[in-house]
This record gives structure tokens, sequence and C-alpha cells, in this order.
């Protein structure tokens, strides 16, 4: 769902019935939404946020069930998120609810993130099996450190808005995440907007390039052919803990 703003957009990710898990579609449609507010002149900002009091509570799993890492390898996905990160003007994320695994993903491609404290936000992937696919543990590792970086991979924590903002995962805290992200947008949108895109490629290139990016999606990849990731994904459909078997 996009939404007009003076200024700038607003762009809502629609599928509460699933807390808006990103699905293939969903991505493809968030990519196409940020390259048209990229050519738009008069859009100099975006924000992010979800329906349905969640963010997003990750990728959508029934897809990831029977991906093999041949498909992994060719998956339209990579190009979407490619094609998020390198939206060039400021994106907002307003984040209450739940942002995992992919959704916190997504929200950490944001420039400012905004949480409430009842959000709850985490990489759970090794519980199906898998890592982060999109960049979510490096990420996760150039804002936390490597000490909490491997709470939220190793042990899959899910973290509260406070802490988030308290590790310098979220840039803000607020009651309303959603009326901050706007007032957020307002202001960016007033200020030099090739100053800012410049300013935001400066920094995307400082905290990324030593990243190990292409690593962890490796590593991703090869993990679609595991049986513990086909007990990961059954296990949580099922609603029980999961017997891995290292294979």
């Amino acid at each position: 769902m996009i939404t007009t703003m003076g200024g700038w957009t607003r762009l809502t990710l629609n599928r509460p019935h699933v807390r808006n898990a990103l699905n293939t579609g969903l991505l493809a449609d968030i990519a196409d939404a940020l390259a048209v507010a990229a050519a738009d002149p008069a859009c100099r900002a975006v924000l992010i946020g979800g329906a349905g009091g969640d963010f997003a509570a990750g990728a959508d799993v029934d897809e990831i069930a029977t991906k093999t890492s041949a498909e992994g390898a060719v998956d339209p996905r990579k190009g979407h998120w490619a094609s998020i990160r390198g939206f060039g003007k400021p994106l907002v994320a307003a984040v209450d609810g739940f942002a995992l695994g992919g959704g916190l993903e997504l929200a950490l491609m944001a420039d400012l993130l905004v949480v409430g404290p009842k959000a709850k936000l985490g990489l759970p992937e090794t519980s199906l099996g898998l890592i982060p696919g999109a960049g979510g543990g490096q990420r996760v590792l150039a804002r936390v450190g490597p000490a909490r970086a491997a709470r939220l991979v190793l042990l899959g924590e899910i973290i509260d808005g406070p802490t988030a903002q308290d590790w310098g995962l979220a840039s803000h805290l607020a009651e309303d995440p959603l009326a901050e992200a706007e007032a957020l947008c307002a202001r960016v949108a007033r200020r030099a907007p090739l100053a800012l895109q410049a300013a935001k490629a400066a920094l995307i290139a400082g905290a990324e390039t030593a990243l190990a990016l292409q690593a962890e999606r490796a590593g991703f990849e090869a993990l679609l052919d595991t049986s513990d990731k086909t007990e990961g994904i059954r296990a949580l459909k099922d609603k029980r803990k999961p017997e891995f078997r290292g294979s």
C-alpha cells in the first residue's frame, strides 16, 4: 500500500493475516515502489511500516520449505533485496510488534529505525536450520558488535524496543513509532536532497564495505538442502521443538 505525503512516501506492508511475512511478491512490490520513489523528484524520503500491529514476522516459510540450494542461487529475492538496499534516498522504518528474520533484515536497511517499546526484534533463523540470508547477521554485527550479534544470531534471542535502542540497533524509541517516523520523514524532506543521498551512500559504504555479506548469503543457500532445514520448518508449523541431527 502506497501513500503519498508532503515530500515523502509511506509504504505499508499489508499482509496482516500472516503478520506481513515477506514472500517474493511482497519483496518485489517493495522494490518496485522504491524504484518509483527514486525516480520521483517530489519524493525525498520513504517511510516503511506494517499493517495490523506488526512490521514483518519474517520470510514466508512456505516458500523456503522446499527450496533447494540451486534454486536459492538464482532466487529472484536476491535481486529484490539488492534493489531495496540500493534505494538512494533516506529510508525510515517504523517497527511495532514483530520484526523477525527477513522482517528485521528489511528494517536494518532503513537509515533511521524507529521502534516501539513492545516491538520484538530478532534473527531466529538457526531455529529453522538456516542463517540470515539477506545480510541481517552482518548488519547486526556492524551495529551492535560480535557479542550481542552472537546472542541474536546463534541463540536466536528476541529483544524488545528499549533493548534495541540501548544496543544501538535502533536509532529512535517512541511510544508511537509510526508517528515518530512520520515526523522524521517530514524533517528529512526539508533538507537538501542531493546532500542526503550523498551522505547515505557514504554511510552505507563506511558501514558495509568490509562486511562478509556474500559469505553469509552463500551459507544460507548451502543450508537450503539440509535435513535440518526441513525439520526446522516442519517443527515451526507443527508448533513443537525441532530435533536437529546435523545433516
